[in-house]
């Protein structure tokens, strides 16, 4: 105490809290003495030695940087020029750190916020502290908490919550049911079983079933009926009736476009495992709401953006994409799910990735509170490539930890009768994780199920500054709308004077603004499309990148070159081959990419313009396609669909459509559907005239128009 008191009468408090002497020069403080030590660690990773010592240094140096940096930024005593020269010098020390970490991977893992601290480590911290003349701050006290997780401080919890907290004091459950009870190894105690697990998918032979064994619906049809207006499939009513048996865990692992997100939605229900909570990608989790509005109406939905400042605390289904996890793990831990759901289950599969642990945190948590919940994984990938990759799955499921199968899965290998020696263990193996929920159906395998052709919309939420600006720009477009109108009532001179919205000048209006594409007071309905257009483009690209990992082949359609153009370099990024059909080809390149696509089957993806490949040509080796922008016409996306559905196609065909939401997207799909039901009743002789492009884009600008006054109206 005596000498803590003797530097406290010649220091000054750093914004760390640690008391740092006051001393003139570059030579003094801690950034010389971390200067010094990073060369130290620079040299003898150059020489190839990464000793126990070494690494010590190296995560010391990091940690006291990080410390530093932060104290340089809050320390109002200092000018902007020192300041700025001090986060240059500790700059260049973070440099020398990444340098020297790309020499040794593993001295990446030290980097880490949440990266275990040594004993030793924390000894050196103090010496390096103490001969910069600073006082090493003293160590807390941590409680070991069970099933504790690394936070980040962006951790927050939204006030809807808090509340709904305080409205449910009763919410917190009974933990004697909590864990699940771990199989005791008998004759297998002492073997390996994970690997042998795996392998077992590897060695399955011919005709080795791939779905566990599901409730035959002649015979026990139930009484799962879809809501009203929308039909369940008996694929999909199978999975449900296996819910509402009992069964509880399921690897949903169905090819694209057979309804897993109605069948995940459908199960819960069944299961009566509300609240649910569904993790997903950013893609597709406005989708997951807008589906469980359908599917389930009687069970609110709310998505979590961000901070969660919007989230209903009260919904009985809350859905948060992977990106923004972290934040939210801890309250997400503690709301009381009796269910969970994670879509793209394959995004899990690198347990060292914070994904992955926060959602198997989350798993835990809910297994140990509502004892048996139902648990979801959906994924189209093939379970029979990197098996190895579904261990994360497998254990977000419970069926098995990182070292041992649990619970019924072991017991389950026991009654086999054989250890991994016997070469029948292995297909034992495999049935004995199968029967567990694992359901896998193709196309194919279901085609008197599904539609021959059917257009799947995919809504999208541009939540970054370009979907601002286009929000913005349509705001203004209908300001300009409403301007005209009112411009046009005041001066009109003859005609009845209407109440309420004069619907035929509303379409006159819409028609000026139209044909007057030339306008400088504001961007017209052509270009607002474009720029919709390139903002979903990259994820537009990213959806059919795991369509091409999940199921093959796909076919990507856009109408401009600057989309073909990012849907491409994120296909390169993933590595993922493809080719392209544009208009500016020779004939002979144009027949050599659509040659390649279909014939080599390294070839995944083929990026098509809607206007050179619209026509003439034959894609059917796909089943699936993207239409990464929408058409002006329904004849212009058939034709597209047309590439690939033809006489020939063995599977049925799923067009998968881009809508961003909150925007004009989702007028111009409303009305280019329902333009394409007059178009057919056109052509069986109803009298109706064909659709053209100057209608969809009248009707858009005569939807926007009509908003905007019925909202005013409203206010």
């Amino acid at each position: 105490m005596a000498r803590g008191g003797q530097r406290q009468s010649g220091a000054r408090r750093g914004g760390n809290g640690q008391r740092r002497r006051v001393r003139p020069g570059d030579n003094e403080g801690i950034i010389p003495v971390l200067a010094r030590t990073v060369r130290e660690v620079e040299n003898a990773v150059g020489k190839g030695s990464v000793m126990p010592s070494v690494r010590t240094k190296f995560q010391v140096v990091a940690l006291l940087a990080r410390d530093e940096r932060t104290r340089v930024k809050q320390d109002n005593t200092l000018n902007d020029s020192r300041r700025a020269e001090q986060l240059k010098r500790l700059d260049g020390i973070a440099t020398i750190l990444a340098t020297t970490a790309a020499r040794d991977s593993t001295l990446f893992t030290l980097l880490d916020e949440h990266a275990e601290i040594s004993e030793s480590a924390k000894i050196l911290k103090r010496e390096m502290l103490e001969e910069a003349g600073l006082e090493a701050p003293e160590e807390a006290e941590t409680e070991v908490v069970e099933d504790a997780l690394p936070t980040t401080q962006r951790q927050v919890v939204p006030q809807s919550v808090i509340s709904r907290q305080l409205a449910n004091p009763f919410l917190v459950p009974d933990f004697t049911h909590a864990r699940q009870v771990r199989a005791k190894a008998r004759r297998l105690s002492g073997w390996e079983l994970l690997g042998p697990l795996f392998r077992s998918f590897e060695y399955a032979g011919p005709g080795a079933a791939a779905c566990m064994p599901l409730p035959d619906l002649e015979t026990d049809p139930g009484a799962f009926k879809a809501p009203d207006g929308l039909e369940l499939m008996p694929h999909q009513a199978q999975l449900v009736a296996s819910a509402a048996a009992g069964h509880r865990t399921f690897l949903l692992a169905d090819e694209p476009g057979l309804g897993k997100t109605a069948q995940a939605l459908l199960a819960a229900q069944a299961a009566d495992a509300f609240p649910l909570l569904v993790v997903v990608p950013n893609v597709v989790k406005t989708n997951w709401a807008r589906e469980a509005g359908l599917w389930t109406p009687q069970r609110p939905a709310t998505v979590i953006h961000g901070d969660g400042h919007g989230v209903d605390g009260f919904a009985d289904i809350v859905v948060v994409n992977y990106e923004v996890l972290d934040r939210h793990v801890g309250w997400l831990g503690d709301f009381g799910f009796r269910g969970m759901v994670v879509d793209e289950a394959h995004f899990i599969k690198n347990k060292q990735s914070q994904r992955s642990q926060h959602v198997l945190h989350l798993s835990e948590k809910i297994r140990a509170r509502a004892g048996a919940p139902l648990l979801m994984a959906l994924t189209g990938t093939p379970l029979i490539n990197d098996i190895e990759d579904f261990q994360a799955i497998w254990e977000f499921l419970g069926w098995i930890n990182d070292k041992v199968p649990l619970g019924d899965l072991m017991e389950a290998l026991e009654e086999t009768g054989m250890t991994p020696q016997d070469p029948g263990f292995y297909p034992a193996a495999r049935q004995s994780v199968i029967d567990l929920g694992i359901v896998r159906r193709r196309k194919v395998d279901v085609a008197a199920d599904i539609p021959a052709r059917r257009v799947a919309d995919l809504p999208v939420e541009l939540d970054d500054e370009a979907g601002r600006s286009i929000r913005a720009a349509e705001r203004e477009l209908a300001r300009r709308l409403v301007h005209r109108y009112d411009s046009a009532m005041a001066t009109r001179s003859s005609g009845p004077v209407l109440e309420g919205i004069d619907r035929e000048l509303v379409r006159r209006v819409a028609g000026w603004e139209r044909e007057d594409s030339s306008t400088k007071t504001g961007e017209n309905v052509f270009g607002m499309l474009r720029r919709i257009g390139q903002a979903k483009a990259g994820l537009a690209a990213d959806y059919a990148a795991q369509l091409a990992r999940s199921v093959g082949k796909v076919v990507f359609f856009a109408k401009h070159v600057d989309v073909m153009d990012t849907a491409e370099e994120l296909f390169d990024k993933r590595g993922l081959r493809y080719t392209s059909i544009r208009g500016d080809q020779s004939t002979k390149h144009r027949q050599e990419q659509i040659d390649s696509f279909v014939n080599d089957p390294e070839v995944k993806v083929v990026v098509c313009s809607l206007t050179a490949a619209g026509v003439g040509l034959n894609l059917q080796v796909a089943s699936n396609l993207v239409l990464a922008e929408l058409s002006w016409t329904d004849a212009e996306q058939t034709q597209a669909i047309d590439r690939v559905h033809r006489i020939g196609q063995a599977e049925p065909v799923t067009a998968w459509r881009i809508i961003a939401t909150q925007t004009i997207d989702t007028r111009i799909a409303e009305v280019i559907d329902r333009k394409a039901g007059l178009a057919a009743r056109a052509l069986d002789g109803a009298g109706e005239d064909v659709a053209t492009s100057v209608d969809v884009q009248l009707e858009a600008l005569v939807a926007l128009l009509t908003d905007a006054l019925e909202e005013r109206a409203a206010a």
